[in-house]
């Protein structure tokens, strides 16, 4: 009888792990989803490829010293972990996911190359650690507004086209038949400017998905916080211009050509790249004071955490450099490795 018990016993512990681990393996395969319009990532990084993303105190970086893999690590730069074995750009990052673009064949951040290499849309779980790809097709310029993935797709039929799908890869659609960036996000809004017939800045609600008109002009590359928006001036030789959310005319705050920029904090970090030759990575305040130039040469992938500001000189591949964000312009290399 003791020996019935015993093995009936043992039998009643296996199922129940078995069910533990199966509950447990459950809970880390749920779809979780936000209870807020949560964005991803910022517009700065996001135009700037996308190479780093900063959520609850954890950086989510594209690794140029491991072929632009996916990897993690604190706001200090320590604690570096490699996620997985995907080559990635476009970050955005919420609780539960971090969300990219996969650029595993023939990566390179050159821009004559960058748009030939895309090969999907994934998550990656971070409970589990699993990746779902969400979009086979390629894919670019990817945002997180709420539950879904905004982002522009491309295919043989119809080249590139603004899509949008569910974060558990359900309920893709395409949006609009212009592949409008959607970089710069706040809350259940993005910002962009016209491609076809104009290239006026305008505001998309993505509820009603019913877009506002918010300057007219010939604009590019639109960033905007609760205050302002940036862009840059075409007509101005790309100078970057500020409008006031109360104001009717934009100013110049850069007169400089701009290749790009991110704005972060109360500070803008540009390329300038002029025509006489003067190129060079810069920094200047958002009311136009303090400009500075950090380091000459031709630089890009301009990426903003709380306390680095990191860049790539252009055409060069698994090279990066940065500076504290403190005012300290000290150019040292970033080599992350993995703990």
């Amino acid at each position: 009888m003791k020996k019935k018990i015993i093995v009936i016993s043992i039998i009643l512990v296996l199922i129940l792990s078995a069910a533990g681990i199966a509950g447990y393996q459950h809970h880390l395969k749920k779809q979780r989803y936000n209870d807020s319009y949560v964005n991803g990532n910022t517009a700065g990084n996001l135009y700037n490829y996308g190479m780093f993303c900063e959520h609850n105190g954890t950086i989510y970086f594209s690794n140029p010293n491991d072929s632009y893999r996916l990897y993690s690590m604190n706001q200090n730069g320590d604690e570096i972990k490699k996620l997985c074995d995907d080559s990635v750009a476009f970050l955005n990052a919420d609780d539960n996911y971090v969300y990219y673009v996969r650029r595993n064949l023939n990566f390179s951040t050159t821009l004559s190359t960058f748009n030939l290499s895309t090969s999907g849309l994934c998550s990656f779980n971070l409970r589990s650690k699993k990746i779902q790809i969400l979009d086979t097709d390629p894919s670019m310029y990817a945002s997180l507004i709420g539950n879904y993935i905004y982002y522009i797709h491309y295919n043989t039929d119809n080249a590139s086209t603004l899509y949008r799908i569910k974060i558990d890869g359900t309920e893709q659609e395409e949006i609009d038949k212009n592949p409008y960036f959607t970089c710069s996000t706040n809350g259940k809004y993005f910002y962009f400017n016209g491609l076809s017939n104009n290239h006026n800045i305008y505001q998309m609600d993505t509820i009603s998905k019913n877009a506002q008109l918010i300057c007219e002009g010939n604009y590019w590359m639109p960033t905007a916080d609760n205050e302002h928006i940036y862009f840059l001036d075409c007509e101005q030789d790309y100078a970057l211009v500020q409008l006031g959310l109360s104001e009717a005319e934009p100013k110049v705050i850069i007169k400089d050509r701009i290749e790009t920029y991110n704005v972060y904090g109360d500070t803008i970090y540009f390329q300038k790249n002029n025509l006489n030759g003067d190129s060079a990575f810069c920094s200047v305040k958002k009311d136009g004071s303090g400009y500075t130039e950090i380091k000459k040469g031709d630089f890009n992938q301009i990426n903003a955490t709380s306390k680095y500001i990191y860049f790539a000189p252009a055409g060069v591949d698994n090279l990066m450099y940065r500076i504290p964000v403190n005012g300290d312009n000290t150019v040292t290399e970033f080599t992350p490795i993995s703990e």
